[in-house]
């Protein structure tokens, strides 16, 4: 499990997928998303604008990151 940083209150999750490169690109991620792939916190996500914040993890493909 990796954990990343964000300066900011909160991080969506196709932006969180895409900059920790769990997915290539913003239409991946999207995809990704849609067909229930992603799980945030242990349960499948199909909220591509989910606010992931300080604590959560994400988890796709057989990645998983942290936020702090």
């Amino acid at each position: 499990m990796n954990e990343i940083s964000i300066m900011t209150e909160y991080i969506k999750l196709d932006s969180l997928l895409k900059y920790t490169g769990m997915a290539e690109t913003g239409g991946l991620a999207k995809e990704a998303i849609k067909n229930g792939e992603v799980m945030v916190n242990g349960e499948v996500c199909t909220m591509r604008g989910k606010k992931i914040r300080s604590g959560d993890s994400v988890s796709f493909n057989g990645n998983e990151v942290t936020v702090r």
